[in-house]
């Protein structure tokens, strides 16, 4: 006698349907199309989480060149003079120190300045 996947494949279909709540047409009601859907949106998701390092990664050092260019140098030479200062400080700390600690910043821009003397 054939079996058919009874419960489990109705618990299945539960979950995924689940899942697609909200979904916009047979994205969210037909099987097929909500498998797709989702994994399509898994694919998405997946690409997009190491986009999002990459974007917030430009925003850091847009941030940090604007707050150097202010001051009289480039974000190049900013940080060639970080590195020679042995100043252990990332760009995401740096960018955010510049937006809400310009004092702290200017204690930072102040140690490269003279790094990149010396």
């Amino acid at each position: 006698m054939r079996t058919t996947k009874g419960a489990a494949r109705n618990k299945a279909k539960r979950r995924l349907f689940k899942k697609v709540k909200g979904y916009h047409g047979g994205r969210g009601g037909l099987f097929r199309t909500a498998k797709e859907t989702l994994v399509r949106a898994g694919v998405y998701a997946f690409r997009d989480r190491r986009v999002r390092k990459r974007e917030f990664r430009k925003l850091w050092i847009i941030r940090i060149n604007a707050a150097c260019r202010d001051r009289g140098l480039r974000y190049s030479e900013f940080m060639h003079g970080l590195e020679k200062a042995q100043l252990g400080l990332d760009r995401k700390t740096l960018s955010e120190m510049a937006i809400h600690d310009p004092a702290g910043f200017d204690a930072v821009f102040a140690q490269v300045k003279q790094a990149l003397v010396a």
